[in-house]
């Protein structure tokens, strides 16, 4: 689907997200209001703002990359081939109703990227080689950019005829949100941009199916197994929200340390009142049933993850109107992942969980140092799940921890109870 430049219908298109994913706060009861769009309105994705048409051509060589596995002019992280018996039931189509996964959309990959050049190739390339391998035409690519001046949104916009050329759906656009921007409320600016990407999906619902997952992707160094992985680790433990590992400093630091929580509610690492990051190689220190399957590298039910890379069911987001967002007023100041997982929890959808065969990181050689410390995929499998015979089911508990760790920064910490400043979401109502 190509996108349609107009400016006036991009601008109404931008203010009406405006209001629809963040809301009006009600003066009386802090109640959050999200505007829904009726059935027979149609929509239009925004455009691209920021494109330099003079570079369009220039970066062809990482475009031919992207689209081709093989293509050996960058050093990009080496990945090995997916265990195919593994995954191919991702692939397999179920009855609707009058229709089937063959014709409805099945996996909506998101990202939002700023100067990541440097990493497109194989963050790319393993989304490309993913979408061939569930079948292109059940796939969507949504991207948002913006206010790079690397190549990224050149890069991101010569992609589209090749992309569609697939028979995946492909939506580009960019924003001039800058979450670092002085003034700016970082969480709110970042969950604007997250809840942009995803606008393909919650504005034309009936294009997907009811089993629909979302793969939302960092800037990471990211292979093909590793995208399987967490979608098929979503699918056989019908988890709601499954989450890699991401890891930066020699692979040695858990990079998500202020997103993510235990299923007690802690924080993954111990930091201490110092702000010291010293201790935060050893995750899980306080919760030793999680560290022992994290060391087998087994899935293990967590409060809320991110962690450079997740899947997690669309469901929540079309029929609960769950949106990335900022803390509300007398809500412990969290980030928009963490709060995402809560409203998760909030609405029934618990099923969190991390999947530490998959380890991520921010360049090529962050992702080689963190598979060679960690392990690949396909080898932590192959030694929990056959050499081990090990079980990978994860036992759910159907209820949050009472109390969860309030982080508001390095320094400060304290436990407040995980539904506090809860707040009732009210759709508003139609005709």
């Amino acid at each position: 689907m190509s996108t349609l430049r107009i400016r006036a219908v991009a601008l109404a298109s931008l203010l009406v997200g405006l209001f629809y994913f963040f809301g009006l706060r009600a003066a009386a009861g802090q109640k959050d209001i999200y505007f829904t769009r009726k059935n027979n309105e149609s929509w239009t994705p925004p455009n691209i703002t920021d494109l330099d048409e003079a570079k369009m051509g220039s970066f062809d060589t990482v475009i031919s990359a992207i689209m081709d596995p093989a293509e050996k002019s960058f050093d990009r992280l080496s990945c090995p081939p997916p265990i195919h018996e593994r995954y191919d039931h991702l692939r397999q189509s179920r009855s609707e109703g009058n229709r089937t996964t063959l014709t409805a959309i099945r996996y909506f990959f998101a990202l939002n990227l700023y100067q990541s050049a440097h990493v497109l190739p194989r963050l790319l390339g393993s989304i490309v080689e993913a979408m061939r391998f569930l079948q292109p035409e059940r796939c969507v690519l949504s991207i948002v950019g913006g206010r790079s001046n690397d190549g990224t949104t050149e890069i991101l916009e010569g992609l589209r005829k090749h992309i569609e050329a697939t028979g995946a759906t492909y939506y580009f656009s960019t924003s001039n949100i800058d979450p670092l921007a002085p003034g700016h409320d970082r969480i709110t600016d970042l969950a604007h941009l997250r809840n942009l990407a995803l606008d393909p999906l919650v504005q034309q619902p009936q294009l997907y199916s009811t089993d629909a997952t979302v793969i939302f992707i960092n800037d990471v160094a990211i292979c093909l197994d590793d995208i399987l992985e967490l979608i098929h680790q979503r699918v056989v433990q019908q988890a709601d929200m499954v989450c890699a590992m991401d890891w930066v400093r020699d692979a040695r630091i858990f990079y998500d340390s202020w997103v993510a929580r235990n299923i007690q509610g802690d924080l993954f690492v111990e930091v201490p009142q110092t702000g010291s990051f010293d201790l935060a190689h050893n995750v899980f220190w306080n919760h030793p049933a999680s560290r022992a399957r994290l060391d087998a590298k087994l899935p293990t039910q967590v409060y809320a993850c991110w962690n450079g890379g997740v899947a997690f069911i669309a469901k929540p987001l079309i029929q609960k109107n769950i949106r990335f967002r900022a803390s509300h007023e007398h809500e412990c100041i969290a980030g928009e992942p963490t709060l995402f997982c809560k409203d998760f929890w909030r609405h029934g959808h618990g099923r969190i969980a991390i999947v530490p065969s998959v380890n991520l990181g921010y360049s090529d050689d962050e992702a080689r140092t963190a598979k060679e410390l960690h392990g690949y995929t396909a080898d932590n499998i192959r030694k929990a799940e056959e050499d081990q015979r090990l079980t990978s089911n994860i036992h759910w508990k159907s209820t949050p921890p009472e109390l969860v760790k309030c982080q508001p920064d390095w320094l400060t910490s304290s436990w407040v109870e995980w539904n506090e400043a809860q707040v009732e979401t009210v759709p508003l109502a139609s005709g």
